[in-house]
C-alpha cells in the first residue's frame, strides 16, 4: 500500500508540473525524490503501466474528420476549412507534460535493484511511450523540439529552443522503437504493450512516416521515403514471420466479443470490464444509434466491391440506386460495418427502419454497436482492438507496392488473405495496373508509376477493411488527399417523395411527404401490406427545420444532405496546425510553418 501511495504522489508530482504555459516554463519543487521510489521491479511497473493510453473504444467514434462520415460534433478540420484559423484561434495541442512524465522515468530507472533485462524492458515501454508521444506532435506539427530529458529552471538554451527538425525528430523516435522492439518483453499484463505490439506501432508509424514524405513536396524529404517504407516492411514482416498471429476466422468477431486476450488476430487488446474499470465502459450503443453524431457517408459505401470482386461504381446507374440494391450483392464487409436492410436490433425481433434526422446521412454504424446482448454491463464489457493483424498485412502490401517492389505473392499473402476470409475473389495486380479506377485515381491523384492501380486499390482495401477504427484521418494527412475533405458527405438517395422499403423484403417501411403534408393521427396512417404502420417523414430543402431529411432536389428527390457551406482546405497549410501564439510570444525561437500566423 505504501508504495501505491508513493506511486501516485510521484505521478501527481510529475503530471503537476504543468500548466497554463506547460511544463517548459515551471520547475516542481514537491517532487518526490527519485530515491525513495525507483527501488524495486514493482516501482518500475507501476510507474510504467501509469502512462498506458490507447484508444480502446474511442476508435469506433474517430473517423467525423473524415470522409467516411457526416458529423455535427465540432471537428477541428472542419473549422479550419470554413472559418480563419489562425495561431490564437486554434485548439492548443503543445501540451508537454506527459513527456516530463516519460522522461522522469528514463532518468531515474536505472537505480532500481533488478537485473539489466527487467531494466531495459520498461525503459523500452517508456521509450515506446516516447515513440508515440512524438508521434503524434509530428503528426499535429512537424517540426518540434526534441527534449531527450526532463528540464531544469536554468536549462535557458533549451526552454527557449527552437523546432528541432522533423527528419532529426524522427530518427529519435524511431531509435526509441528500435530499442524498446529489442528489449520490451513478449509476455506482458493483457492491455498493456509487448513486443509484438511495439513491433506494430513501429509498422505504423514507420508506413506513416515513408508515404508522408514520398506524397508531401513541401517536406523536401522524398528522397528519404524509401527507409522508412523498408522498415515498415520488415517490423511487418518479422511480425507476419512470427508464426504467432493469423486472422480470426470471422470478420464479426472482433467487434463483438467479451475476451478477445486469446484471439489470435488481436496484438494489442483493449480490454473492458466495468466492474473493474470504475465504470468506464466500451458501450457505444446508445451513441450510435440514439442522438448519434457520426453517420457513415454514401462515399464510404460507394467505395465497396462487388461480392465477385468488380467495382460498385462501375455499374450504370450506381448514383441513383436506393438504400437495399446498395447492399445487394456486394463486399460482406459492408454488411458487418454498416447497419443492412433486415438488420434485427435487439431487444426487438423485427427488421429495423432507419431514423432520419437533420444533418444524417441516413446509414448507421455497425461496427462497434454491440447487438449481443441487452445486458448494457454484458455490452459495455466488450473488449476492442486496438492493433490487430489484419492492419500488419496492409501495411507489408502497401510499404513494398509503394516502393515498386511488390509481387503477386505478396498481394496474395496479405490481401488475398483479407479477401478469402470474407469470401472476395482475389486481387490481381497486373488487372489492377491495367485498369486503375477512374474515381479513386481522382480522389489521390499523387499516386503514379507503374503500379498505379495496384497502390489505388491497396488503399481501397485498407479504408474498407479498417473503416471506423480510427485510422482513416492520418492515412487522408498522409497521402496528401486533403482535398478530399471539402466535400459533405452525402446520405442515401430517394427518387422523390412516396414509400420506399428500408428492410428488404420488398415491402414498403417509410413514407416521404412534402413539408407542407399535414401528417395524420396514428390511427389514420397509412399500412403496409403487412398491416404495419409506415413511418412519415418530410422531406425539404437543405436548412429548412420544418423537415425530417434534407434532399438535393427537395420534393424532387436526389440524395441525403449533411452539408452545404463551402470548404477550403489550404494545401499544405492544413496538414499541420500552428504553434499556439502564447508559445511564440513567450518564445520568439519558435517559427510557424507552411503560412501560418
Amino acid at each position: 500500500m505504501k508504495k501505491i501511495i508513493i506511486a501516485i504522489l510521484a505521478a501527481g508530482a510529475v503530471a503537476g508540473s504543468a500548466c497554463k504555459k506547460g511544463f517548459l516554463d515551471r520547475y516542481p519543487t514537491t517532487e518526490i525524490s527519485p530515491q525513495l521510489f525507483f527501488k524495486s521491479e514493482s516501482d518500475l511497473s507501476m510507474y510504467v503501466y501509469g502512462l498506458l493510453n490507447h484508444p480502446g473504444a474511442g476508435i469506433y467514434s474517430a473517423e467525423q474528420s473524415t470522409d467516411n462520415c457526416a458529423t455535427t460534433g465540432g471537428q477541428t478540420i472542419i473549422t479550419m476549412m470554413t472559418g480563419s484559423p489562425n495561431s490564437r484561434n486554434m485548439p492548443n495541442a503543445w501540451g508537454w507534460s506527459r513527456l516530463r512524465s516519460i522522461n522522469y522515468f528514463l532518468e531515474n530507472y536505472q537505480q532500481a535493484k533488478v537485473t539489466e533485462e527487467v531494466k531495459a524492458h520498461y525503459a523500452g515501454i517508456a521509450r515506446y511511450y516516447r515513440a508515440m508521444f512524438y508521434m503524434d506532435k509530428i503528426r499535429t506539427f512537424s517540426d518540434v523540439p526534441w527534449y531527450g530529458r526532463t528540464l531544469n529552471p536554468t536549462d535557458t538554451a533549451l526552454l527557449y529552443s527552437a523546432r528541432t527538425p522533423r527528419a532529426q525528430v524522427m530518427d529519435s523516435v524511431i531509435a526509441d522503437l528500435v530499442f524498446a522492439a529489442a528489449n520490451v518483453k513478449e509476455s506482458v499484463p493483457d492491455g498493456t504493450p509487448g513486443r509484438w505490439a511495439v513491433k506494430a506501432a513501429y509498422a505504423r508509424i514507420a508506413l506513416y512516416e515513408g508515404t508522408f514524405r514520398k506524397y508531401h513536396p513541401e517536406l523536401n524529404l522524398a528522397a528519404t521515403a524509401n527507409r522508412f517504407l523498408d522498415s515498415a516492411r520488415k517490423q511487418a514482416q518479422d511480425i507476419m514471420s512470427s508464426g504467432k498471429f493469423k486472422l480470426a476466422n470471422s470478420y464479426t468477431e472482433l467487434f463483438n466479443s467479451a475476451d478477445l486476450s486469446g484471439n489470435k488476430e488481436v496484438i494489442l487488446n483493449c480490454p473492458y470490464d466495468v466492474t473493474k474499470r470504475g465504470g468506464s465502459s466500451s458501450n457505444n450503443n446508445g451513441y450510435m444509434f440514439g442522438d448519434y453524431e457520426q453517420s457513415p457517408s454514401r462515399d464510404l459505401i460507394q467505395t465497396y466491391l462487388m461480392k465477385d470482386g468488380s467495382r460498385y461504381t462501375d455499374k450504370p446507374g450506381y448514383e441513383q440506386f436506393q438504400f437495399v440494391q446498395e447492399f445487394t450483392d456486394r463486399d460482406p464487409r459492408l454488411s458487418m460495418t454498416i447497419v443492412p436492410p433486415g438488420f434485427v436490433r435487439l431487444p426487438s425481433t423485427l427488421p429495423y427502419v432507419q431514423q432520419f434526422a437533420n444533418n444524417f446521412t441516413g446509414y448507421h454504424q455497425l461496427k462497434g454497436y454491440f447487438n449481443f446482448s441487452t445486458d448494457a454491463q454484458v455490452t459495455g464489457s466488450t473488449d476492442v482492438p486496438s492493433i490487430r493483424f489484419a492492419e500488419i498485412l496492409l501495411t507489408y502490401a502497401e510499404a513494398v507496392a509503394e516502393m515498386g517492389t511488390v509481387t503477386q505473392t505478396d498481394i496474395d499473402n496479405t490481401i488475398g488473405l483479407l479477401r478469402t476470409r470474407v469470401a472476395m475473389p482475389p486481387l490481381n495486380m497486373a488487372a489492377a495496373n491495367a485498369a486503375p479506377d477512374a474515381l479513386l485515381a481522382a480522389k489521390y491523384p499523387g499516386v503514379q508509376g507503374a503500379n498505379k492501380g495496384l497502390i489505388l486499390e491497396i488503399r481501397r482495401e485498407r479504408r474498407v477493411e479498417m473503416a471506423m477504427e480510427g485510422l482513416r484521418y492520418d492515412d487522408v494527412m498522409r497521402w496528401y488527399a486533403g482535398k478530399s475533405l471539402e466535400k459533405h458527405a452525402f446520405g442515401m438517395y430517394f427518387p422523390g417523395l412516396g414509400q420506399y422499403d428500408l428492410t428488404g423484403d420488398g415491402v414498403a417501411d417509410v413514407i416521404l411527404v412534402s413539408k407542407s403534408t399535414t401528417i395524420p393521427p396514428d390511427a389514420q396512417r397509412l399500412k403496409n401490406s403487412l398491416g404495419v404502420t409506415l413511418i412519415y417523414n418530410k422531406v425539404g430543402n437543405y436548412g429548412d427545420a420544418s423537415v425530417d431529411i434534407y434532399l438535393e432536389n427537395g420534393d424532387a428527390g436526389g440524395r441525403i444532405l449533411t452539408g452545404k457551406s463551402t470548404r477550403t482546405f489550404v494545401e499544405p497549410k492544413y496538414y499541420y496546425y500552428p504553434v499556439p501564439y502564447a508559445e511564440t510570444s513567450m518564445n520568439p525561437n519558435l517559427k510557424q510553418l507552411f503560412g501560418w500566423d
